[in-house]
């Protein structure tokens, strides 16, 4: 054995006696969440019904939420820095969401009709994001980008679709690892993330078959690997030199600048799928772009296309997300939520630099992941080269500091973080970073 490979084993005999020491502090401070999980188990498969909630040895079980906390089963308070995966923006009972949806109930939930709502909210996505010309709702962003892609296929008489590994478009248009077995049966074509010859490439191959590119302008549940824009460029004009259609999946990064990325970037898609927070942090999805796409839907016209949802356009949501969109989350307000994250990201790398770990946070604005990885994280390939098992000692280490996050790294800041939550974060980041430096400092990375 080469003094590197033993310094290596050394290493990791101490990240997984870490990880032992983390779980077992995590078992003994939460034996409510624990019974929770147990009750859970008999009626739900592995008492989940969401997947990206689930960890071993079992999930926290959340209680409540208020602004910008949240507390367990246990009674433990941690600052809520996961934003519900970006649709928890404006915080846990907003009081202009929970009056606009409390008016809303007075006048009934389920009417079966059109209603005095839905339009309102469609004008204020219409007129904020530069390629939606017209607007449809759904129930997630899911279901929008099902239809988006169904629209192009439509639309185009094409079947085959690139979509890239590391995207994630909702739970049946899944590419974390590749092709999920439970991905709708679409003709895919899978490129690389931020690589512009293989695109180029596969442009050539396939651009006459395509009925679409599904993109996201930078990753979300992928890592927060923000798509470069010649990439981004040159799907464009693939899109356009072949006659696809081009999708952006802005249900996480339409909330990095007034009119998403698309507008920070100056690049128009075809249609634009959204989510999260747009329906004031209720369930919601909404797909639209330009108006000889979506007037396919059109009901006055013979052989419209049908859409139907019971609750697309449900008052709860079309209340939430007016309120939200209008008196929260106006431009002034988006733009300095992304300067704080912009701020706070800078802020943390900092902090890796100084204590020479190979830890970085990635992300644009509001969203942010850490990655332990020893080269900059550009696309899915580097993120995954990192140990596992960092990432894990890091989520429960920042538990221990009252720090709620996701399993993954992810986190996404809402309008109630401030700046006193902000330095709190960076604190328990630089404890981590020293209390854990033998592990960081010394490991050997390929």
């Amino acid at each position: 054995m080469t003094s590197q490979q033993a310094l290596s084993a050394t290493v990791n005999i101490d990240i997984d006696a870490a990880l032992a020491d983390v779980r077992e502090r995590f078992v003994a401070r939460n034996p409510e969440s624990l019974k929770q999980h147990e009750a859970a188990c008999a009626v739900m498969p592995g008492g989940n019904t969401r997947s990206v909630l689930f960890y071993a040895p079992f999930p926290l079980v959340i209680a409540e939420g208020r602004g910008c906390r949240v507390r367990d089963a246990d009674g433990h308070d941690y600052v809520d820095f996961l934003g519900e995966y970006t649709a928890g923006l404006f915080g846990h009972s907003h009081p202009v969401i929970r009056a606009a949806i409390d008016k809303a109930l007075d006048a009934g939930i389920n009417l079966a009709g059109h209603n005095l709502l839905e339009a309102k909210l469609a004008r204020v996505v219409c007129d904020r994001f530069p390629s939606v010309e017209l607007v449809r709702f759904t129930n997630s962003g899911t279901e929008a980008n099902l239809m988006a892609v169904a629209t192009a296929v439509v639309a185009t008489g094409r079947s085959k679709v690139l979509v890239f590994k590391g995207g994630y478009h909702g739970g049946l248009l899944s590419f974390g690892g590749g092709a999920s077995p439970l991905n709708a049966p679409y003709d895919l074509v899978i490129g690389r993330y931020n690589d512009v010859a293989e695109t180029e490439r596969l442009l050539a191959i396939h651009g006459p078959e395509l009925a679409a590119i599904l993109v996201e302008p930078m990753l979300g549940s992928g890592g927060c690997i923000a798509g470069d824009r010649s990439f981004l460029g040159a799907l464009r004009a693939g899109a356009t030199r072949h006659g696809a259609l081009l999708i952006f999946d802005e249900v996480m990064t339409s909330r990095l600048s007034p009119g998403g990325l698309q507008q920070a970037l100056d690049i128009l898609p075809d249609l634009t799928t959204l989510g999260k927070y747009v329906g004031g942090g209720m369930s919601f999805g909404a797909f639209g772009g330009r108006e000889d796409l979506m007037a396919l839907y059109d009901p006055r016209r013979p052989n419209a296309l049908q859409h139907a949802g019971t609750f697309n356009n449900n008052v709860l949501t079309m209340a939430a997300g007016h309120a939200g969109m209008t008196e929260i989350f106006t431009p002034s307000a988006v733009l300095a939520l992304n300067q704080r994250g912009d701020d706070l990201r800078t802020q943390l790398n900092r902090l890796c630099r100084k204590h020479g770990a190979a830890l970085e946070f990635t992300g644009i604005g509001s969203l942010i992941t850490a990655h332990f990885s020893a080269v900059p994280v550009l696309t899915p390939a580097d993120a995954a080269a990192g140990d596992p098992r960092l990432k894990e000692l890091f989520f429960f280490d920042m538990l221990d500091r009252g720090i709620y996050l996701a399993r993954r790294a992810m986190m996404a800041l809402s309008l109630e973080i401030g700046d006193a939550e902000c330095t709190g974060l960076t604190e328990a980041v630089e404890d981590f970073l020293l209390s854990r430096r033998p592990l960081l400092a010394s490991r050997v990375w390929s």
